[in-house]
Parts: structure tokens; C-alpha cells; sequence
């Protein structure tokens, strides 16, 4: 396999009408990491994702998956890709053991390798307890790890996860994290993943595209994206005996200034973070200013976001794009 999971070059998805739903992206993703999708509604994100796993034709252009073209090759790279879409269809009466072995089944697998790779399965997304129930009687959490079980089935060199923690309580969705992670460096499963949360993004993906308006808008390491934007903000709530203007002289003097601060203080965008902070810290103390809360806070994801696309993220990708 090449050094690239996911290449595509002027890839272009038009619909009736003339409403290119995804307008010449040229995107590459590098095997063995996590790579992180995001997208406002409408943007194209699903209509990207669609079209990557064979389940949509592009207009024009090529897109490359796992080193097999999707429109030449599409049943050589639904063999070498896992698919766990957000509307997961699972028979609710099935049990969780059944659905891992007919899946196995159906993708040309000798009956005890079937049944073996469904008990690994089982334990590594630990549902060994509930293998034998019927999937109906899952939560949601379990729904879902069973999605990405079954997805993993024929050992995919790409996974595409499409959503993955949509609906989920805080517990779940950090253990479904925890799998990706473990199952992105023992296994070297490329993971490309498309979410709503930008926290997820953050904590999971080692690079970040945002598509808006069927463009790619921004691409990046998230660290990288991040202090693209700016330097951390410092922000000083002034004690009893100070007030906000004795806080904005000292702090005048580490940068640019933020109008808009916390009432009762001032803030100030910080060149060198946390090393700088503590002299901001002690310059406060020289000057006798008297400060009761105190906050520095790092550039995120959503400032990049509000950044490229002049909006929050917020909600999830509709049906048509």
C-alpha cells in the first residue's frame, strides 16, 4: 500500500440543477493515522464520504482509496475499507455473535474463521457479556460498538466512520474513543473520521480538514490549525481594592489587548502561553493589583472553524449533502 489511504484529485459530486455538492477537492490522507472531517451542514462532508466508499459516482474527477480507484476498482476497495455509517442498519433480532459471523460469512470467510474473528471481536469492543442477546436489547453505546465491530470484520486497511458517537452519553462516547485509538496504533488501521464534535476531532485526529460550501477550507494538524488563529487568551477578573483599569495598564504590556473581556476585568492575546502568564502573574504583584479569577485559555477548534467558515459547527450533515 502507498504512503496515501485517501487520495483524490478535482473531485467534483454535481447534482440536477447544477449543485455541485463537492467542488474540486484535492485531499490526501496518509496511511496509519486518524484523520479527522469536519463540516457545517450541507457542506459536503457526506457527499465526500459517499463517494470515497463507492456508495456514490463522482462527476468528475478521481479519488484513490487504500491504492484502488473508486470508480475503476470499487469492489476491490469495499474489500479493503470498512464502512460504520451513523444510521446503522442492524436487525434488532439478531444476536450481537450472529451479526459478526454472517458478516464474516458474507465476505467469503470459512465458518470457523467466522466464528473465531466474532469472539475476538466480541471482547475487544467488550460485548462478550451481551454476545448472545439480541441486538435489540442493546443501548446505544453497545449499538454502536457493535457498528464498528462489524466493520472490522474482513480487517479494513481504512476505516471510515461516519459520525461515530452521534447520540451517545459522555461514558460511551470515551470508550469508543479509546477503541479507535487502540485499534489506530496496534492495528495501523487508517481512520478517516467525520464528526460534529469538535472535541472528538481534537482529542482523536492527528490532521483536520474542514469542508465548507463543497471546498476544503482549511487542512491541518489540529496544533498547527490552532495557533494559526492566534495566541492564547489571558483574562483577569480584578479583586476588591483594584479595578479593571489598574488590570489593562499591567497587562497592556504582554500584547494586544481584547476588548470585551469579563466584566470586572481586562484581557490580552499572550505571545508565549503559560511561560508568559507566570510573568504576567508576578507583574501583577509588583504593580499591587489585586486579581480574584485568572484564566488562560488556548485557541480551539471552534476558533478555527468560526475562522474558515464564518459559523459554529453545529448539528450534523443532512441527507443531501
Amino acid at each position: 500500500m502507498s504512503d496515501q489511504a485517501v487520495e483524490t484529485q478535482d473531485l467534483v459530486r454535481e447534482y440536477k440543477g447544477g449543485v455541485k455538492a463537492v467542488d474540486g477537492v484535492s485531499l490526501t490522507v496518509e496511511s496509519g493515522g486518524i484523520f479527522g472531517f469536519l463540516g457545517p451542514n450541507g457542506a459536503g462532508k457526506s457527499t465526500m464520504v459517499r463517494m470515497l466508499t463507492t456508495l456514490l459516482r463522482p462527476t468528475s474527477g478521481t479519488a484513490i482509496v487504500a491504492g484502488h480507484d473508486v470508480m475503476k476498482e470499487p469492489g476491490v476497495v469495499r474489500r479493503r475499507i470498512g464502512v460504520a455509517l451513523q444510521d446503522a442498519a442492524i436487525d434488532p433480532y439478531m444476536t450481537g455473535r450472529e451479526l459478526l459471523r454472517l458478516q464474516g460469512v458474507l465476505h467469503g470467510m470459512k465458518r470457523a474463521e467466522c466464528r473465531a474473528r466474532a469472539d475476538v471481536l466480541l471482547g475487544r469492543v467488550d460485548l462478550e457479556d451481551a454476545a448472545d442477546r439480541r441486538v435489540g436489547t442493546y443501548s446505544g453505546g453497545m449499538r454502536r460498538r457493535l457498528d464498528l465491530a462489524l466493520s472490522l470484520v474482513h480487517e479494513p486497511v481504512v476505516l471510515f466512520l461516519d459520525e461515530p458517537t452521534t447520540g451517545l452519553d459522555p461514558v460511551s462516547r470515551v470508550t469508543l474513543w479509546d477503541e479507535v485509538r487502540r485499534l489506530n496504533v496496534e492495528h495501523g488501521t487508517t481512520v478517516f473520521l467525520t464528526t460534529q464534535y469538535l472535541e472528538e476531532a481534537d482529542q482523536l485526529a492527528d490532521r483536520v480538514a474542514i469542508i465548507d460550501g463543497g471546498q476544503i477550507v482549511a487542512d491541518g494538524t489540529p496544533k498547527a490549525l490552532k495557533a494559526g488563529i492566534g495566541h492564547p487568551l489571558l483574562s483577569v477578573v480584578a479583586a476588591e481594592g483594584s479595578t479593571p483599569d489598574d488590570v489593562a495598564r499591567v497587562l497592556a504590556g504582554f500584547g494586544e489587548m481584547v476588548p470585551g473581556a469579563r466584566e470586572g476585568g481586562a484581557a490580552v492575546r499572550l505571545p508565549g502561553g503559560s511561560t508568559a502568564m507566570a510573568d504576567a502573574v508576578r507583574a501583577l504583584d509588583d504593580a499591587g493589583v489585586r486579581f480574584a479569577e485568572i484564566d488562560l485559555a488556548e485557541p480551539t477548534l471552534d476558533d478555527v472553524f468560526l475562522a474558515s467558515t464564518g459559523r459554529h459547527l453545529a448539528g450534523s450533515d443532512d441527507a443531501t449533502a
